[in-house]
């Protein structure tokens, strides 16, 4: 049995290049004692894992070069090692980008494919759903009421952050994407208030004609104007999540800061970066909550679905383009 896994070769500098990884074979792992078999089904890639590219320090440590990278992932398990988890499970682990993988029982989750598909469980009711559930709602201090503007808002950490403003009761949601199929999708589908193409023109000035009443949250998911732009226009008491800065991901130069966080003042608004994984005690109260809305279609959502593990890579290159509208899953 052939395993095959996605190693990294070189550290890209700018955009990724396929010469900087490698889709090599490997034996299919045996389990050790404590340890459980996975064939994975789904492959989760996301813009965070750029950064692991690079040996720059940052809070996880970088892919190491000539080894198989990391990622979520939920599959099946054929060998179990380990108690409480048996053959036939399914489970939602940290081993992707490989189609085989050996995982420590108490780094594997498990997953029921009868209450929900296999693939929400890396986005809607995975760690894309509490990224957007806890953001919104313990970072950005959400309460209803709120103006409420989104970037990237047809991804699948926003399109979750815009609905779930809606359903706890904001006075408007406003959301950008790239491309006019997007935004239709945001007010037609995901029921925005309002929202804008950002290639279209300045994003301040779209903005502005969005929130003409200005906005109380922002969640950021690109950086750059974006975020120039919400602190144009944040009103008193403003408060913005910065959940990642994909439009500066593959720049080889430092990028310019906002011009204007002297408004922060004016306005006694602030800026909190927040991670995930120090929100994990939000888990059972967000899965309990968000459950029943996916279940009953109050909460929508997308996926776009990539077949075959040799697509693996273009797949995660096709995030940092943005062509995914919702979670983008490998299948395997």
């Amino acid at each position: 049995m052939i395993n095959r896994e996605w190693h990294l070769l070189s550290r890209p500098v700018g955009w990724p290049k396929p010469e900087d990884f490698a889709l090599v074979e490997a034996p299919v792992p045996t389990p050790g004692e404590g340890q459980v078999l996975v064939r994975n089904k789904y492959l989760s890639v996301d813009p965070y894992m750029r950064g692991r590219m690079s040996a720059a320090k940052s809070y996880v440590a970088p892919f190491e070069l000539g080894k198989v990278m990391q990622g979520g992932a939920v599959g099946e398990v054929i060998e179990s090692r380990a108690e409480g988890i048996s053959a036939g499970d399914h489970v939602l682990h940290f081993f992707g980008w490989r189609e085989y993988a050996a995982v420590d029982a108490k780094n594997a989750v498990k997953v029921h494919p009868e209450a929900a598909p296999l693939s929400t469980y890396l986005g809607v009711l995975g760690m894309t759903g509490l990224t957007a559930y806890a953001g919104l709602l313990r970072t950005a201090s959400f309460k209803e009421g709120d103006i409420v503007f989104v970037s990237g808002a047809a991804g699948a950490v926003g399109s979750q952050v815009g609905q779930i403003a809606k359903l706890k009761g904001a006075a408007r949601v406003i959301g950008s994407a790239g491309s006019d199929e997007k935004v239709k999708l945001l007010v037609d589908e995901y029921g925005f208030d309002a929202a804008f193409n950002y290639k279209n023109g300045p994003v301040a000035e779209q903005l502005r004609e969005a929130a003409p009443d200005g906005i109380d949250v922002y969640f950021d998911n690109v950086g750059g104007d974006h975020l120039e732009a919400a602190i144009g226009s944040l009103n008193q008491g403003g408060r913005i999540a910065v959940c990642g800065m994909i439009s500066v991901y593959n720049n080889t130069e430092p990028a310019p800061g906002p011009k204007n966080l002297a408004r922060l003042i004016q306005t006694r608004g602030r800026i909190e970066g927040f991670l995930v994984g120090d929100h994990c005690d939000l888990q059972p109260q967000f899965v309990q909550e968000v459950g029943p809305w996916v279940a009953s279609g109050a909460l929508k959502y997308r996926e776009t679905v990539v077949e075959g593990i040799e697509n693996n890579l273009e797949a995660f290159l096709g995030v940092l383009r943005g062509d995914n509208i919702g979670k983008m899953v490998v299948k395997l």
